[in-house]
């Protein structure tokens, strides 16, 4: 069964795009959804769920995305009104664009946000500009899903622009991390994983030799968890990515 509906079409120049969303009620029948609410006026009670699912929907965010429209998304993220999981999906939109005049929006709300690792995730769609923030993050946060939030960014950035400021702080992170290495309980296992995928983003000749140090000690701990085999699974990724010389020959 199906209940009250609103149907969005999209046009561009005019020119319909053959485009249509039916956004629906939750009930299927709106007079007796209203009767259960108590309310008097079923066709009201009907247009006021619509609206609420309409703010709820994301194509608009989505287009505004596609359109590279950041200053609508800043304006989204800045507005007190906006909810939280609508802000989320902002920041993930704005970690996929090239938006670099988003970098001193995204700094500022680092400081009054709880979306902080959403916010940091985002730092990376800003490219270059935002390194030395991230490496702070990832060298100073005492919360270690800030840190891997952080070292994700890095990698990303290095993919984009093979900066090559993004890859030394991780590579001193497992380099400092090895020698105490001997069980699963010495492994920060969300941080590790994420620093490892990081370090294959962007070949640094200087990231080979602690990866592959890496790689020979997880193996050699007994673990069979789904942590550890995604951490040899980067490890192993990451190694082949830096040792492609050797992996061809």
């Amino acid at each position: 069964m199906k209940g009250p509906a609103c149907l969005l079409t999209y046009y561009l120049e005019h020119r319909d795009l053959d485009w249509k969303k039916e956004i629906r009620t939750s009930f299927p029948d709106a007079a007796q959804a209203a009767q259960k609410a108590n309310v008097d006026n079923p066709g009201e009670y009907a247009m006021m769920h619509l609206n609420q699912r309409l703010a709820e929907y994301e194509f608009p965010l989505l287009l505004s995305a596609e359109w590279g429209q950041v200053d609508r998304l800043l304006q989204l993220l800045e507005n007190p009104k906006t909810p939280k999981l609508r802000k989320a999906k902002v920041l993930s939109l704005l970690s996929d664009l090239q938006a670099e005049e988003a970098l001193a929006k995204l700094t500022k709300l680092l400081e009054s946000t709880d979306l902080q690792q959403e916010t940091i995730n985002a730092l990376s769609g800003a490219g270059a500009d935002s390194i030395p923030l991230l490496i702070d993050f990832f060298e100073t946060s005492k919360q270690s899903k800030i840190r891997a939030a952080a070292a994700k960014a890095l990698g990303d950035v290095a993919a984009k622009s093979g900066d090559p400021r993004t890859i030394p702080p991780l590579v001193r992170y497992v380099s400092k991390i090895l020698p105490g290495l001997k069980s699963s309980e010495d492994i920060d296992f969300p941080l590790l994983t994420e620093v490892v995928w990081a370090i294959g983003k962007s070949r640094w000749e200087e990231s080979l030799k602690p990866i592959g140090q890496l790689q020979e000690k997880i193996w050699l701990i007994f673990d069979n968890s789904k942590e550890m085999a995604d951490l040899r699974e980067a490890t192993s990724w990451t190694y082949k990515q830096l040792d492609l010389d050797g992996h061809v020959s």
